[in-house]
């Protein structure tokens, strides 16, 4: 049996603010200027399909807080690094985006 995709509100801000993670990590680290390298599309499309896979759909929190980590090892590494370099600049470029996932955080990340 097939998994509905998700393709609610709440997945499509997720997606929205991932792909600005990315698009801005490949844009300072890789100086690409158009278009994302092809790593960065690769780690795109795979976290835009977990995205509309995700088992809580609507319900879902922050990836980070998730129980079940439904990345491939080698895809999570990249997504944390995607992560702390993009999050920082993410107030600069994005603030609405930063700030919406700041407040989806629980209390004890934020310290």
């Amino acid at each position: 049996m097939k998994r509905q995709l998700n393709n609610g509100l709440i997945v499509q801000k997720e997606k929205e603010i991932v792909t600005e993670m990315i698009n801005l990590y490949c844009k300072k680290k890789h100086y690409q200027q158009q278009e994302v390298c092809k790593d960065c599309h690769n780690l795109k499309t795979y976290a835009l399909m977990r995205l509309s896979l995700c088992r809580f759909g609507e319900e879902k929190s922050a990836c980070s807080n998730c129980t079940v980590h439904c990345y491939k090892p080698n895809y999570r590494l990249e997504m944390k690094k995607v992560m702390r370099y993009s999050g920082p600049w993410m107030m600069l470029y994005h603030p609405v985006y930063a700030v919406k996932h700041l407040l989806n955080k629980p209390k004890t990340q934020l310290k």
